[in-house]
């Protein structure tokens, strides 16, 4: 009896399977890319091992450069995937990543984090934080070379994008940290205990198991401040460490009643910078990544590079 409880089915959705006894089956196996030119976009890229004892890797991308002797921008970037699945070396971002090195001008360095549940969060935060910290120390020799770590950005998708906001949160209460210029959170993943308006109740009720089986030290379940940036106990919105953030949902995203919350929130808070806002009309959650060439994916790359090159 005790076995079959143990082996309860939990949560079922397409890309993977949750058990009661803390297992979980995988059902999406991402195709990976290899490093090096990409020909459509020509931005080579590179694997970089940045911490040989927790196993953290990132894949820098380099666009081609009309003007060698200019500095660009370093974008840091975080992929999605419910911090249990997904790559930045799959043809999914590796393809995401180098279109929008090239489209923006970006030196960019995909992440490679640890995922759960074999590495509990936090690790996927503190593999974020060191990346971030690596890419502002320009050691790497293409950073050295060809970045301006003065102009530092983070941008992340679903669980990136959750990722984004609390490394800027992080990088608050930590001295010395990198400056960062812009952030990006692209249909973020956030949540909390109670639905709100325009939020499903069981997708909710899904996407707090899945939190709640990665961060098994969740305080407060999905109301934990890492998952929840307006609950209590949560560090003051004022208190993010950036001087611009575009938030990014679909109008039928399953996350985008929290996306917009989220960027209210940052509006109506004692925070200094700015906060930009785009909703990307009858599109779904992280469709830009399904449908790369839509035109409604075209309109999000546009804005983004926009707020990457604005001053």
């Amino acid at each position: 009896m005790e076995s079959n409880a143990a082996d309860e089915l939990l949560l079922e959705l397409d890309s993977l399977r949750i058990y009661r006894s803390g297992k979980m089956d995988r059902l999406h196996h991402p195709v990976l890319a290899p490093a090096g030119v990409d020909v459509a976009t020509r931005v080579t890229s590179k694997d970089v091992v940045v911490d040989a004892d927790t196993g953290l890797s990132v894949r820098v991308f380099l666009p081609a450069r009309p003007d060698p002797c200019k500095k660009l921008p370093v974008l840091v970037f975080f992929h999605g995937g419910a911090f249990v699945i997904e790559s930045a070396f799959s043809t999914t971002y590796h393809g995401y990543a180098a279109s929008l090195a090239a489209a923006a001008g970006v030196v960019a360095v995909s992440v490679e984090y640890r995922l759960a549940p074999e590495h509990p969060v936090p690790a996927a935060y503190d593999d974020a934080w060191a990346a971030l910290q690596w890419a502002a120390s320009g050691k790497d020799e293409w950073l050295a070379e060809h970045a301006d770590n003065g102009r530092l950005f983070l941008a992340g998708d679903s669980a990136g994008g959750n990722m984004v906001h609390n490394v800027m949160i992080r990088a608050a209460s930590s001295h010395p940290a990198p400056r960062i210029e812009g952030a990006i959170l692209l249909h973020p993943w956030f949540g909390g205990n109670a639905v709100i308006e325009g939020e499903s109740e069981a997708t909710a009720r899904d996407m707090a198991k899945i939190w709640e089986f990665a961060c098994p030290g969740a305080v407060g379940g999905a109301d934990d401040p890492r998952m929840n940036p307006t609950a209590g106990g949560a560090a003051g919105l004022e208190n993010l460490r950036c001087e611009r953030v575009l938030v990014c949902t679909g109008e039928k995203d399953w996350a985008g009643a929290r996306g917009r919350a989220y960027h209210a929130a940052v509006a109506a808070s004692a925070w200094r910078g700015s906060a930009a806002w785009l909703e990307s009309e009858g599109e779904g959650h992280v469709f830009f990544l399904e449908k790369p060439e839509c035109a409604k994916a075209k309109e999000l790359m546009d804005r983004v590079v926009a707020f990457i090159s604005a001053s």
